[in-house]
């Protein structure tokens, strides 16, 4: 959504939201016509123009869009035209695979972009009705809420006694949806037939990839297996998050069932990474999950679920969204508390792009340029990772891009090793070039305002101080 969504798109999202709202057994019929709208093709072509994206099959820009006679506002028609005459058919999605970090490679599907603005119009209307239904465990691609917000809910219901863990993980969440059962469930809510058929239409469009020798070929694996939904088109995220909501509560769920209260576990869940938090019987809760997943023709990955107690009397973490949950030391008592901070996994991660971008190779970069690529991709980061305990992985992000820049600028200018540091110092790389240092961001997020923050006195009593974690640590 764009940050200046017309009124009656507004309203075309908060009228139906409230309706589903009040009404839980409620099934919408005229929405198909809602998606051709002219304003509601607009806002979608807005918001997959600023998401940008790479080319699908076709091949085609947004640039070739806006330059061709009669621009946006011609094709747009066109496209309207084609919903209203019920002529629109999606085209192939071009599926690339992205390495992972620990190995093996995660598909990705790119429509194109004419399909990217079609189901984004569909999810203008669609997710205000299914938003009402999604529970306080699902966090991703909702309006509102993100990764911070369910490591923050992991990390206060470990606080609270929920030490024994399922740290949980799905296998091809995406590529195995099973369609009939995620139709019932969006049918659950939508009678409206043309809808309907449109999600059928997207859930079934074929892939094309390129083989070993680079030839490319359509799989039908989608249609033929009745499963999947590609990661990476826009109506994905709100399939997987209706999917997802059969695990979560819908029948014969674990709230249903009474998992939630007979083993005082809860989930939290982001796409297809989840974790339950028990207050003990972790065992019997992983073996009442992985049970419940086959029901749901789902599959657990192995390895990389397990079960782990966390607390300040054992070394045992888990990682949940780039962050490692557990045993952390106050940095100026030395006393344990459980804590969240940045993975080692994420840390050296970044360390490792900072030395991809410091490489021998790049010394023809002009210096203002090589900083302003570096500032942004450690400010991106730190956008992401500022919960928790982030001075030691601040701190050694800091000195690994200080020492590889001095490296590169030694390169460049081919000065001697040993006068790396008398022209460069950390003045020069602060005040002449500008660089970021992460850890004089410290001061600037949330929980170190909190630390800050006295409170007035009341009723004669002394004012009340906060810790790093915003927990309050006495009087005076």
């Amino acid at each position: 959504m764009s940050l200046t969504t017309p009124t009656k798109v507004q309203k075309l999202r908060t009228t139906p939201h409230a309706k589903a709202k009040e009404s839980p057994g409620r099934r919408f019929h005229a929405l198909y016509d809602k998606v051709y709208r002219m304003d509601v093709l607009t806002e979608a072509y807005q918001s997959c123009k600023a998401n940008y994206g790479a080319r699908g099959v076709d091949g085609q820009t947004f640039r070739d869009i806006e330059k061709r006679e009669g621009g946006v506002g011609q094709w747009l028609g066109k496209l309207s035209a084609q919903f209203r005459d019920k002529t629109y058919r999606p085209q192939a999605v071009r599926r690339v695979h992205i390495p992972k970090k620990g190995g093996g490679q995660r598909p990705l599907g790119i429509p194109t972009i004419k399909d990217r603005v079609a189901q984004t119009a569909a999810m203008i209307v669609l997710e205000p009705i299914f938003e009402a239904d999604l529970q306080p465990e699902q966090h991703a691609y909702r309006p509102g809420r993100g990764a911070p917000d369910a490591v923050n809910r992991v990390h206060a219901l470990v606080s609270t006694g929920h030490r024994e863990v399922v740290d949980a993980d799905l296998k091809g969440y995406f590529d195995t949806i099973p369609h009939p059962e995620l139709m019932a469930s969006v049918a659950r809510r939508v009678s409206d037939g043309s809808m309907l058929h449109l999600i059928k239409v997207w859930l079934k469009t074929p892939v094309q990839e390129a083989d070993e020798r680079g030839r490319k070929r359509l799989s039908s694996r989608n249609n033929d297996e009745r499963k999947g939904t590609p990661q990476g088109a826009p109506i994905s995220p709100l399939l997987s998050n209706i999917s997802m909501r059969r695990f979560v509560l819908g029948g014969g769920s674990w709230k249903q069932l009474g998992h939630a209260a007979r083993l005082q576990a809860w989930i939290v869940n982001y796409a297809d990474d989840f974790v339950i938090c028990c207050k003990g019987r972790a065992d019997e809760a992983a073996v009442v999950m992985r049970a419940m997943m086959s029901k749901l023709k789902l599959t657990v990955n192995e390895t990389k679920t397990r079960t782990c107690r966390v607390g300040t009397d054992t070394p045992e973490t888990f990682d949940f969204l780039g962050y490692t949950i557990g045993r952390c030391y106050s940095p100026k008592t030395g006393q344990a508390y459980i804590g969240t901070r940045p993975s080692k996994k994420k840390v050296c991660g970044l360390r490792e792009r900072i030395s991809e971008l410091t490489e021998r190779s790049r010394t023809g970069l002009a210096t203002e340029d090589l900083v302003a690529k570096l500032n942004l991709m450690m400010v991106g980061w730190s956008n992401y990772f500022k919960l928790g305990q982030v001075g030691t992985a601040y701190a050694a992000v800091d000195y690994h891009c200080r020492q590889r820049l001095r490296r590169w600028l030694r390169l460049k200018h081919k000065v001697p090793a040993a006068s790396m540091y008398t022209r460069f110092p950390d003045k020069y790389l602060d005040q002449r070039l500008g660089l970021v240092r992460l850890s004089g961001r410290i001061r600037d997020l949330p929980w170190a305002k909190a630390k800050r923050l006295v409170r007035e006195p009341d009723a004669g009593k002394p004012p009340v101080r906060f810790d790093e974690r915003g927990v309050e640590t006495g009087h005076g």
